[in-house]
């Protein structure tokens, strides 16, 4: 069976189960594989070998959205820099890998990415901060493709708690109580306000969390 036709019986059996996984795939069928989905809903994960094709469901994208909301509300607020790039693709052939981020963004280096259409690994630096909503078991791990891609800062999301996690030296993701990119953010009070857009009216919330980041004050 061609790649195109695999990829078509693939997305046939993804619909229905929300969930592909491949084993022993080249880097050259998992750009044809970006290639053939395009601008579908559909995310692609692929290290050294293996490409997971998933469909986001209802309770993993409103939990990025919310987090998104207040992230972006809280930089608008206070004049923070913030290039946003969603779930753009990320990928590098040298590490042999690549994932679409449930979102991410340039703080530091908001102002090199400027005009990007396209990452080039060899051009753009990598996201200063990438949020992953970790609903679903997924068979590929995430964590080392984002260590790859070299994401220094990860906000995981498990629909409980909101975990930061930092890169060091040795390419491990260690937890901290606090961001790198938004040292001044008590974590905990943010994660109240993302647990509050799941259960009430979003703009009394969005009101109420805009009130609050005016009283803190950025390094």
């Amino acid at each position: 069976m061609s790649p195109v036709a695999e990829l078509n019986v693939g997305r046939d059996r993804l619909l229905e189960q929300q969930h592909l996984l491949l084993d022993d795939v080249s880097w050259s069928y998992y750009e044809r594989t970006l290639g053939e989905i395009g601008n579908r809903p559909m995310r692609v994960t692929y290290h050294r070998g293996r490409i997971e094709i998933t469909a986001p469901i209802a309770e993993h994208e409103s939990g990025k959205k919310h987090i998104a909301r207040l992230l972006e509300l809280l930089a608008f607020e206070l004049n923070i820099p913030l290039a946003c790039f969603g779930s753009t693709t990320f990928r590098r052939q040298d590490k042999d890998a690549g994932l679409e981020p449930d979102e991410c963004y340039y703080l530091k280096n908001a102002l090199r990415v400027r005009g990007m259409k396209r990452f080039d690994p060899a051009i753009h630096p990598a996201p200063d901060l990438a949020i992953e909503v970790d609903i679903t078991a997924r068979s590929i791990p995430r964590q080392p493709i984002y260590a790859d891609l070299g994401i220094f800062e990860l906000w995981r999301y498990d629909g409980h708690r909101l975990s930061v996690l930092l890169l060091d030296e040795s390419g491990r993701y260690n937890a901290s109580p606090a961001s790198a990119a938004l040292p001044f953010l008590p974590m905990d009070r943010f994660e109240a306000f993302i647990h509050r857009m799941e259960q009430d009216e979003q703009p009394t919330v969005l009101r109420d969390f805009q009130a609050w980041v005016r009283t803190l004050r950025p390094a």
